[in-house]
């Protein structure tokens, strides 16, 4: 649970902070409208965007929540944390959108497709409304 991801290194403990919050919710949505304007035009950055817009809100809920990732593997420990509160479902693609990301931006130029790209907009717009929903009740 949460304690794991304490005990391994991967979270700390922080004083909730909802200034914090509301900056990486901020970011969240920045990248996400940005993310829909490259659509047309940078399949690759669109979808490394997305990604970035989920990352910002899951870093938004683990401030809600008094943690903070910690170590080498920040985007690794958001994604963990993230699977406490998400559906599976919802969990798993916020992973997989980490992996395809990482590959695009350090091994192949050109990896994503349009319908990649489409997915990972529609995605992260499903997991920003999620997580201020989690957010909202807590």
């Amino acid at each position: 649970m949460i304690d794991d991801l304490e005990r391994e290194g991967l979270i700390k403990k922080l004083p909730v902070d909802r200034k914090k919050v509301a900056d990486a919710l901020a970011l969240a949505h920045r990248d996400l409208v940005t993310s829909r304007l490259l659509l047309a035009s940078d399949h690759d950055w669109t979808y490394t965007i997305a990604y970035n817009a989920v990352l910002q809100a899951g870093r938004a809920l683990m401030f809600a929540n008094g943690y903070r990732p910690d170590g080498a593997n920040q985007h690794i420990s958001v994604v963990k944390f993230g699977q406490h509160y998400l559906e599976e479902k919802d969990a798993i693609v916020f992973d997989r959108m980490r992996r395809k990301r990482h590959s695009s931006v350090y091994d192949t130029a050109g990896a994503i497709s349009e319908a990649e790209a489409e997915f990972a907009v529609s995605q992260a717009e499903h997991l920003l409304r999620t997580i201020e929903a989690l957010l909202e009740n807590s």
